[in-house]
């Protein structure tokens, strides 16, 4: 048994945790979870998730939930694979400022504009403030690129890349060379394809 276990459900945003782990290399378990049989909801996995929600990690006897705090954990934790920006580097604010800033503010964008209220929030009430705001800031950060620290592919991509990934599948947001010359980068990285072809065959009745 490994000491790192991903509570995942397949498809979910999960899926961004199981290319984290692909791309640290260190051996790792699967707990997969039926959401259509409620699994996410019983008991025994509210006792390590109350949210009811995945991903959830287990790293020995510790858990940690959330896409960022877990792929910002484990950038930490296995600072081998070099996808972290340790403490006392200058660099460290940026890389976690762009750790949530997709939790923070690309989601809650792409979320508020695809299902929209009654009637328009002030933008002083949102903590991204509006969505071509947020959209403009992401397109600047990732240009020229390649990554969003440079030359150096971060936990901090991995988390933002898999968002805009997400979103433009499902067109959520706008079509900009920008979002796509970023996405490109990564796509044919050893580990996406490997944690693509795991979450595909798990995702089979």
């Amino acid at each position: 048994m490994a000491d790192l276990t991903l509570y995942h459900m397949s498809p979910s945003r999960s899926a961004i945790v199981l290319w984290m782990l692909e791309e640290i290399g260190e051996p790792y378990d699967i707990h997969l979870l039926n959401m259509k049989q409620g699994e996410n909801r019983a008991p025994e996995y509210l006792a390590v998730n109350p949210m009811g929600k995945v991903p959830a990690l287990r790293h020995g006897d510790v858990v940690i939930t959330e896409v960022a705090a877990i792929c910002t954990y484990l950038a930490d934790a296995f600072p081998a694979a070099k996808l972290n920006v340790p403490v006392g580097d200058p660099r460290r604010g940026p890389y976690l400022k762009w750790l949530f800033f997709s939790p923070g503010v690309i989601e809650p964008a792409i979320m508020d504009r695809a299902f929209p209220r009654k009637a328009e929030a002030p933008r002083a009430a949102l903590g991204y403030g509006d969505f071509d705001t947020a959209m403009d800031t992401v397109a600047k950060a990732v240009t020229p690129g390649p990554f969003l620290l440079g030359d150096q592919f971060t936990a901090a991509d991995l988390v933002v890349g898999s968002t805009l990934r997400w979103a433009t599948i499902f067109k959520l947001i706008p079509e900009r060379q920008e979002f796509s010359d970023y996405v490109a980068r990564f796509k044919d990285r050893p580990a996406v394809k490997r944690s693509e072809a795991k979450d595909e065959a798990m995702a089979k009745p």
